[in-house]
């Protein structure tokens, strides 16, 4: 399989919890941390990209026309709903958003358009 496919095949499994579709369908959501001990130290039979680094993963996205998306965090004024929102995006910051215009959930047939670079 082509890695489009591979990672097609990881994000719509219920098997992966590292990796999901964002709420429109749109952008692929990597929990960076799990997805490298769940996805990427896989050994074997049941190895699934050809790296176990990050950082070759996300090169590989680059090659094949995935963009990091920026993820913008409101914040408010009063203390209490700072340092609460504060802890939020500190979870949240560590999710990388990837967007392809031919990698949309529901839309399997725009694979063929994912070619390497």
């Amino acid at each position: 399989l082509t890695f489009p496919k591979k990672l097609w095949k990881i994000v719509e499994s219920d098997q992966f919890k590292s990796i999901w579709w964002d709420d429109d369908g749109n952008c692929v959501v990597i929990d960076e941390d799990s997805f490298k001990k769940e996805v990427l130290e896989r050994r074997g039979p049941l190895r699934i990209f050809e790296t176990d680094c990050m950082k070759s993963f996300i090169r590989q996205l680059n090659l094949y026309g995935f963009s990091k998306m920026r993820q913008d965090f409101q914040r408010s004024a009063s203390l209490a709903e700072f340092l609460a929102e504060e802890k939020a995006a500190s979870a949240f910051s560590k999710l990388q958003f990837y967007y392809n215009p031919n990698f949309k959930r529901g839309y399997p047939h725009l694979l063929v358009r994912c070619k390497r670079r």
